[in-house]
């Protein structure tokens, strides 16, 4: 066997070692290194000995080195935003001028506009794999070798591969369609070990607008809640419910389960606690008709929109860039205040435990002011906390911070619930037991957006004096009637 240099053999001294050393005598065969003048017929102890294998740990020990500058390089990328991957996610090709910068390939793309659009009209991944198959649309894999790449995976099993479930959820679950690059998920052990391995979450890398998004970031978010819910449905049902997932037992915070009830020719269909469904002794069975269910969360609904709608005409008058500035101000001279009360109190809570040790204080009194310094340290803190979320709302520049009012003004009045408006706006809906002297059960909707828009209805209280009418609610219907009534958050 002839090489032109050992590195040419190979870059692993224990293996190169073993063969020369092992294996080729062992099989008689002649192994000739040009450049190196080496000849394993040649009978130089001091050559086998000393000089080739002191060569091969060189060659060795320059393959690590090659490595470890290949491995920090790509590390450099990443977190410049560049796509260091060999083939372009579904939905985006390399550009010409740059292979490490995403463009949007527009037939693909749209595809996976769809998937969402479906996903979010409430189509499961299995009915949305199922439409794009009758569409014969490509999978990503076909759609790659179609376009000239040598794109090749195990898992293929016939000429032309079908759209699956888990095509569809990875998909769903690629943030890349939001103009977010994640990479680095995994590695190798080191440059001897081509075995993939998991990285740990935090040693990914993750940039933000590093190309242009096909997914709305509000769109990917309700998707992401939307695929930790349970919705699971009849395999004859071609979309989920429209509350599926978000309505929850308000006294044990289990998941409520639709249920059909036949009675004679006609059905009635309940929503019960999961927790009493499993176990009677757990929970009440929190029993509301879902018709009656349907119905009252439109009502609330409206009713919400009204109220962001109202708050948003108000917001739109606070557009000049001074009155926005000086508000700023204002805020950041409350909250280093309110930093500065924190840590007073904190400080003094510290403290105590000197005094009581010098006998300055008894027990008793120790343990009375520390539970005291305590709780204020903690309310400090809690408005700390708010008056963050509130500066937020005066920021001017690039950011739209009442975005969120958007969200609601868009569906204006609504005529009949849908699962998208359900996912991109309700937190929870929780139902709550009826109790004694109670004629009708209540019903609680949390909207998604709270902190926000109770952040601006402070706003406007403290610098305008205006005080906001609109507030959240809670409406309590009867079960199967379409009475009710609301009631105010005090």
């Amino acid at each position: 066997m002839v090489t032109r240099d050992l590195s040419r053999f190979g870059r692993n001294h224990i293996e190169v070692g073993k063969y020369i050393e092992k294996i080729f005598p062992y099989l008689g065969v002649r192994f000739i290194a040009v450049n190196d003048n080496y000849d394993s017929i040649a009978n130089d102890a001091q050559t086998n000995n000393i000089i080739i294998p002191f060569k091969n740990l060189i060659n060795d020990a320059y393959c690590r080195d090659i490595s470890i500058k290949i491995r920090s390089n790509l590390e450099v990328k990443r977190k410049r935003g560049d796509f260091v991957g060999p083939f372009a996610p579904y939905g985006y090709r390399k550009s010409e001028e740059d292979k490490n910068k995403l463009e949007i390939d527009e037939e693909a793309a749209e595809v996976v506009r769809s998937i969402f659009w479906m996903y979010l009209q409430g189509s499961n991944a299995y009915k949305i794999a199922e439409k794009l198959n009758k569409k014969s649309i490509l999978t990503p894999m076909d759609y790659k070798k179609e376009n000239g790449s040598a794109f090749y995976t195990g898992f293929k099993k016939k000429l032309k591969s079908q759209w699956t479930h888990m095509h569809v959820l990875r998909i769903l679950g690629n943030p890349v369609y939001t103009g977010t690059l994640v990479q680095g998920k995994e590695t190798t052990p080191n440059y001897k070990v081509k075995k993939k391995v998991k990285r740990d979450r935090s040693k990914w890398s993750q940039v933000e607008n590093t190309h242009e998004a096909i997914i709305p970031s509000v769109d990917f978010q309700n998707a992401q809640e939307q695929l930790q819910m349970d919705t699971r449905t009849g395999t004859a049902k071609e979309k989920v419910y429209y509350l599926s997932g978000v309505v929850k037992c308000g006294d044990c915070g289990a998941n409520m389960v639709r249920k059909t009830v036949p009675s004679g020719k006609r059905k009635f269909i309940y929503y019960v606690c999961g927790s009493h469904k499993g176990n009677k002794d757990i929970c009440s069975s929190h029993s509301i008709n879902a018709e009656a269910l349907e119905e009252s969360v439109l009502k609330l609904f409206n009713y919400q929109i009204k109220n962001v709608t109202d708050l948003g005409r108000i917001l739109d008058k606070l557009e000049d860039v001074q009155i926005k500035k000086g508000k700023i101000e204002k805020r950041n001279r409350q909250i280093t205040k309110k930093k500065e009360e924190a840590q007073k109190y904190n400080h003094l809570r510290l403290d105590l435990y000197e005094d009581y040790k010098d006998g300055l204080i008894t027990k008793e009194e120790y343990l009375e002011l520390k539970e005291n310094y305590e709780k204020r340290t903690k309310v400090a803190e809690q408005s700390l906390e708010a008056m963050e979320v509130e500066k937020a709302f005066f920021a001017d520049g690039e950011k739209d911070t009442c975005g969120w009012i958007n969200g609601f003004k868009k569906y204006g009045y609504l005529e009949y619930l849908s699962r998208e408006v359900v996912v991109s706006l309700i937190e929870q809906i929780l139902v709550y037991e009826k109790k004694e002297g109670e004629r009708y059960p209540r019903i609680e909707i949390r909207f998604k957006y709270e902190d926000e828009f109770h952040a601006s209805v402070n706003m406007l209280e403290e610098f305008h004096g205006e005080t906001f009418s609109g507030h959240t609610g809670s409406l309590s219907v009867s079960d199967g009637k379409k009475e009710g009534t609301y009631g105010k958050d005090e």
